[in-house]
């Protein structure tokens, strides 16, 4: 059957390419040819033109494209109270490429306070229409495990349980400023869960002194403290990711190895999952999700590239997939935004606008 709440049938991970017009207008407030006022201007117009491409491909969602971000994680990191970016040696390690060098730290008590991203949903919705308007936001985890205790100043949290305690306070702070702000439909962004599936990052884990299969359970228990007694219109995804910057990746593994905790003790509303390539192994750990009304939205439709998908071939993927979990409880996706930095991944427009297009046919025809 269609669904008429979030997550939908056909829904969409978040980021776009960022069209020559944002490009430009970011080169121009770098160099100082334009105020912030100015720019934001630019990213207004860009916002409304995504939010109607997206509504003209079928959609029942809209994201911002996340236009005003460089990153998919720093740009929300910045904005919070005790969290400091700074350029480090080297960038973090894709497959055959670096980003940039930056990274961040914790440098006092963690807090969301009044954060700019704020107004940002508060401006998507506006121009939303009848579609409803999805934030986007990193998942809590991801600010512990990108630096580890390392990047935790000691004479702030000389204890890593308070910090843990502080840091699922900062997310449940911002998950009812977001709601308070009028958003129905909250997405986290996860990298971590997937490096947890990894042979070779558990290792790098380990070597940095972290026990993988403890950070899964710290890592879960945060998460459900941040979203306990959230309302009940509010529905919240966690999108799980490999890795995904100009069409590149970091881990690969099936979801054997956290299955267990990630789907079964987790109390998301929608797992947003990677089924893009063999680096996603099967679908047997779906036999975790728990029966109801809780949904797994298989990114089976990659964003790494600009060829389109067989149509018969992802609903044959669809039906293997229910052999584990009910297609009642199955939505599809895109396998993860089209942009999760500035630079974009390797593909068109028109192809990016393609994929979407075929999601909802798709869509429209299983269901």
């Amino acid at each position: 059957m269609q669904r008429t709440t979030a997550p939908f049938r056909a829904d969409t991970v978040g980021s776009f390419l960022r069209p020559q017009s944002i490009k430009q207008a970011r080169e121009q407030f770098a160099a100082g040819e334009i105020d912030a006022t100015a720019l934001r201007r630019i990213e207004d117009e860009a916002i409304r033109d995504v939010v109607t491409h997206q509504r003209a491909c079928g959609l029942q969602v809209v994201t911002d494209g996340e236009f005003r971000r460089a990153w998919w994680h720093f740009d929300f990191f910045d904005g919070l109270q005790g969290v400091e970016r700074y350029d480090v040696d080297q960038g973090i390690q894709f497959n055959g490429v670096q980003t940039k060098a930056h990274s961040v730290r914790v440098v006092s008590k963690l807090g969301f306070g009044d954060h700019p991203m704020l107004a940002d949903f508060r401006y998507l919705k506006s121009v939303s229409g009848d579609a409803v308007a999805k934030m986007t936001i990193p998942s809590p985890s991801v600010l512990h495990f990108r630096g580890g205790r390392k990047a935790i100043d000691a004479t702030v949290y000389p204890d890593l349980d308070a910090y843990f305690d502080d840091l699922a306070q900062t997310w449940r702070d911002a998950i009812k400023a977001f709601y308070d702000a009028g958003c129905r439909y909250l997405q986290l962004d996860d990298t971590v869960w997937a490096y947890l599936c990894s042979d070779d990052q558990k290792q790098q884990i380990r070597e940095r002194g972290d026990d993988p299969e403890e950070l899964a359970r710290t890592y879960a228990r945060v998460l459900n403290k941040a979203i306990e007694g959230k309302p009940d219109d509010l529905t919240i995804g966690l999108h799980v990711c490999r890795g995904n910057f100009r069409s590149t990746w970091i881990s690969e593994g099936g979801y054997e190895p956290v299955a267990e905790i990630l789907f079964g003790t987790v109390n998301i509303d929608a797992f947003f999952l990677e089924y893009d390539n063999e680096r996603s192994g099967g679908f047997e750990p779906l036999r975790f999700i728990r029966p109801g009304n809780q949904q797994v939205v298989l990114g089976l439709i990659t964003t790494k590239n600009g060829e389109l998908e067989n149509p018969e071939t992802v609903k044959q993927r669809l039906a293997e997939a229910a052999q584990y979990v009910d297609i009642n409880q199955i939505c599809l996706s895109p396998q993860c935004g089209f942009a999760s930095t500035e630079e974009g991944n390797s593909l068109t427009e028109e192809q990016q606008w393609a994929k979407l297009r075929l999601v909802v046919d798709i869509a429209n025809s299983v269901w």
